[in-house]
C-alpha cells in the first residue's frame, strides 16, 4: 500500500506565496515522476509542474517564472514554491506520484487527498 501527503495550503492575497510539500510512503521501490496537479472552481484539472527521478521539469505556461518544483528522492517528496500568486491560482492543489511498489510491479499512479490553495484579490 502507497500513501500521498500533501501539506502547506492556505489562504494568501494576492502576490504572496505558499510552499506546498508532498510526501509519498509505503511499499515504494522507486519514484519515476512526481507532480503538482490542480484543480479550480469551475475548470478542469490541469497539470501544474512535475519532475522526474533524473531531475527533468515540466511547467504549465501559466506558472512559468513564478513556479518553482523540486524533490527530494530520499525522502520521497516534492515540493511546490508558488510566488507571485494570483486569484487565478485558487484551487485544490494534488500531489501524483508515479512508481513501482517493487522491482518488477507494475508502473502505478498514486494520488495525494489534495490541498485547498485560495488567493484573495
Amino acid at each position: 500500500q502507497v500513501h500521498v501527503v500533501e501539506s502547506g495550503g492556505g489562504l494568501v492575497q494576492s502576490g504572496g506565496s505558499l510552499r506546498l510539500s508532498c510526501t509519498a510512503s509505503g511499499n515504494i521501490f522507486a519514484i519515476n515522476v512526481m507532480g503538482w496537479y490542480r484543480h479550480g472552481p469551475g475548470s478542469q484539472r490541469e497539470k501544474v509542474a512535475d519532475i522526474t527521478m533524473r531531475g527533468d521539469i515540466n511547467y504549465a505556461d501559466s506558472v512559468k517564472g513564478r513556479f518553482t518544483i523540486s524533490r527530494d528522492n530520499d525522502k520521497n517528496a516534492v515540493y511546490l514554491q508558488m510566488d507571485s500568486l494570483k486569484p487565478e491560482d485558487t484551487a485544490v492543489y494534488y500531489c501524483k506520484a508515479d512508481l513501482w511498489q517493487y522491482r518488477y510491479s507494475d508502473y502505478e499512479h498514486y494520488w495525494g487527498q489534495g490541498t485547498q490553495v485560495t488567493v484573495s484579490s
